[in-house]
């Protein structure tokens, strides 16, 4: 389904942009059966650990094939926050379960497995790609109705203001919906 989108997203791009993207299908554990160690300066893995069940194995994979001085960018889903949009929503039984598993289901629903800053930033360094720094993302509009308009003009300024500023302040990040992580290779 992601592939298919990309493939269609790709195709509607100049000839320039479509020559320089190759789309390798695969299991980010098999790094190196299509690429050499330190192939890249930067390496993206966003929305995806959330699906897979062990992710020590992949975020090794990932960093094999970053370079010295390359940038490890994650986007997790925040396992310390699990329980903040089913409580905000008032469904108490969710919110009190979010507490004592990182197992959840998103809104489209699909189960998915959220990890812990801390988890991560040990993963990280055993893998040889500290963490250099961390966001929270989606502070405020995680809690948005599904459906609700995106503001435009000056009201969007001004979430996206917010949204950035709380990103980067405690404890606002902590409890944000999704954690950026940005690891560098040694």
């Amino acid at each position: 389904m992601m592939l298919g989108a990309v493939r269609e997203a790709l195709a509607a791009e100049p000839e320039g942009i479509r020559e320089r993207v190759r789309l390798v299908q695969g299991d980010g554990r098999e790094t190196g059966a299509h690429f050499t160690p330190g192939s890249f300066d930067i390496v993206l893995c966003h929305g995806v650990l959330m699906y897979v069940p062990e992710p020590d194995p992949m975020l090794a994979g990932l960093a094999r094939v970053l370079a010295p001085g390359g940038l490890l960018s994650l986007l997790v889903r925040n396992a310390d926050a699990l329980a903040m949009r089913p409580g905000l929503a008032g469904d108490w039984d969710t919110a009190l379960a979010a507490f004592d598993s990182p197992v959840y289901t998103n809104r489209i629903g699909l189960e998915g497995r959220a990890d812990r800053l801390e988890t991560l930033t040990a993963t990280l360094a055993g893998i040889g790609a500290p963490l250099h720094t961390w966001y929270g993302v989606r502070v405020f509009t995680d809690q948005a109705a599904d459906g609700r308009p995106v503001p435009s003009g000056p009201e969007l300024e001004r979430l996206l203001t917010a949204e950035h500023r709380a990103g980067r302040t405690d404890p606002y990040r902590a409890v944000a919906a999704l954690l950026h992580l940005c690891g560098v290779r040694g």
